[in-house]
């Protein structure tokens, strides 16, 4: 726990910046819910599994491979269904979708995302982060629809960083960075487009459905693995100051998913498990609309 953890204090929910994942489900009994999370081998996503788990809830638990779901979550629980969904891949997302037909989801938990790449990389034609962060899981979310349980909660990974994007916050003309590409803000790009994915789509689930964003914290976690060496300096010496702890880290996601409290709380964006303030290019409804539209466009050129 940091500094700033003991300091700040809770907020409306009566949780904060220093609440874990346990905190903010503790009495809870998820025993017969079934939880998607993406990412679930490492950092928050594999504690977001975990204290799942905890509660009793099922986990389909997606990993680049089976084995790394498998080997993540099976020292905790023996209650989860493996599956391989690499995010960048549309073929891999699109077969996940696919082998999941059988489910019912009480929640999915859209937690993996890769992290200021500092330089361009493609996949399919598209910068990678945007690809990743966005691309694969609007494919992995679209796809599972059917299979939202009535009072099913959809949970985005966002990112205060969605404060921070290109230019216009999404640029439709540079997705495959071409024009000019840098790693903070396109991961800030798709951090935005992460954002105005759950409020558009909050705008489209059925009665009794949601979805919502929500920014974590800053967490020294393997995210961060391909910041700079000054980057990733500063980030140790202020980690005790500062930063969350990855059971910190993991409690927004975990809050917004489970709650009781968030039952019809709908298209927002969360913080230290509090409803928060997003930046203005985050409530773009327009720009959440036609981010939909060409990422079905990209979709159906990427999909058989």
């Amino acid at each position: 726990m940091s500094l700033l953890s003991k300091l700040k204090g809770a907020g409306p929910s009566g949780y904060g910046y220093g609440s874990s994942a346990e905190d903010v489900t503790a009495g809870l009994d998820l025993s017969g819910k079934t939880y998607l999370v993406t990412g679930c081998n490492s950092g928050i996503g594999l504690e977001t599994a975990r204290v799942l788990a905890l509660r009793g809830a099922r986990l389909v638990a997606a990993a680049r491979t089976v084995k790394k779901a498998e080997d993540a979550v099976s020292p905790f629980t023996k209650d989860f269904r493996a599956v391989a969904c690499e995010l960048s891949e549309p073929a891999s997302v699109a077969a996940a979708v696919a082998s999941l037909q059988d489910e019912t989801f009480d929640g999915i938990i859209c937690n993996a995302g890769i992290m200021a790449l500092p330089k361009l990389n493609l996949s399919h034609g598209y910068e990678l982060q945007f690809m990743t962060n966005h691309i694969g899981h609007f494919i992995l979310v679209t796809g599972l629809l059917d299979r939202l349980a009535p009072e099913g909660r959809v949970v985005m990974l966002s990112s205060d960083a969605h404060k921070f994007p290109v230019s216009g916050g999404v640029n439709f003309d540079n997705l495959d960075g071409s024009n000019g590409y840098g790693g903070a803000k396109f991961y800030g790009q798709s951090k935005l487009a992460n954002l105005l994915f759950a409020r558009e789509l909050a705008t489209r689930l059925k009665p009794g459905q949601t979805a919502n964003a929500v920014h974590p914290g800053v967490i020294n976690t393997n995210l961060s693995r391909n910041m700079s060496s000054v980057v990733s300096t500063l980030s140790s010496i202020f980690e005790p100051l500062v930063l969350k702890s990855i059971p910190e880290g993991a409690a927004t996601q975990t809050w917004a998913a489970t709650h009781p409290s968030l039952a019809k709380v709908n298209g927002e964006y969360m913080a230290d498990c509090n409803v928060a303030k997003s930046s203005k290019l985050g409530t773009d409804m327009a720009l959440a609309k036609r981010l939909w539209e060409v990422s079905e466009e990209i979709v159906a050129k990427l999909v058989p």
